[in-house]
């Protein structure tokens, strides 16, 4: 994890997994730059190669605790692995600020062409990247992000309160679902989100809506619809024995 300023805002980039081991060590480092930065938090999440929902938690958490004091969480670059299970959940909308939405995913290559094809405005307005060090006779900039965000609207804050309820209610179902899976089939947590993940994408079916099918099955008489129960008994012989 690195954190680095970028104008009133800072920028903090992360690389690796983020799952239960790693969330108390993420939820104190934001935490603490969410502290220090008067204007929000600047996320790089290029770089993560695995995000559950636990660490979704956090980053809800985090950004609760922004708004409450007036500032921003917002994602400036994510892997398909984040943007997956933002997008799944809703919850993506949430760290973008309305002017810089996520378009696509482009490949570290396509970033620094888009970056260097990018005209200077003036001097002022230029930045080092975040991650890259500058080097004699090369310095690479990037136009410096908006430091001031924009009033939002009465209705913009009725949406995004909507979204973010939203997404702290489906948090906790899916965690459970997550939980049964692994009582059920004996797959570590890992291998039960990826049963999650896959089930979601073969069926079409929001993640939240088969978290939610999964525990009215607790009764013991509610049983799976018969497409979901196809393609979760794949995944979970996918995903329990991968080598196979």
């Amino acid at each position: 994890m690195r954190v680095d300023a970028a104008g009133d805002r800072l920028a903090v980039t992360v690389c690796g997994e983020l799952d239960l081991d790693s969330d108390p060590l993420l939820q104190q480092a934001l935490n603490k730059a969410l502290d220090r930065a008067a204007g929000g938090l600047e996320l790089d999440l290029a770089a993560v190669d695995f995000c559950d929902c636990s660490a979704l938690n956090v980053l809800l958490d985090v950004r609760g605790r922004a708004r409450l004091a007036g500032k921003q969480v917002i994602l400036r670059a994510t892997s398909r692995a984040v943007e997956r299970l933002l997008s799944l959940t809703d919850t993506l909308p949430l760290f973008t600020d309305g002017r810089t939405m996520l378009d696509g995913l482009p490949s570290p290559a396509q970033a620094a062409a888009r970056q260097t094809a990018r005209p200077a405005t003036s001097a002022g307005n230029q930045a080092t990247p975040v991650g890259r060090q500058e080097t004699a006779g090369a310095h690479e900039t990037r136009p410096r992000l908006p430091t001031e965000p924009a009033e939002p609207s009465g209705e913009s804050l009725a949406t995004e309160n909507a979204q973010l309820h939203r997404a702290m209610e489906t948090r906790t179902p899916i965690d459970l679902a997550r939980g049964m899976l692994m009582a059920s089939f004996q797959l570590n947590a890992e291998q039960a989100w990826q049963v999650l993940r896959t089930t979601s994408q073969h069926s079409n079916t929001k993640l939240h809506q088969i978290a939610d099918a999964l525990l009215q099955t607790a009764d013991g008489h509610t049983s799976l619809p018969e497409p979901l129960t196809r393609h979760l008994t794949i995944a979970v012989q996918t995903h329990a024995n991968p080598t196979a």
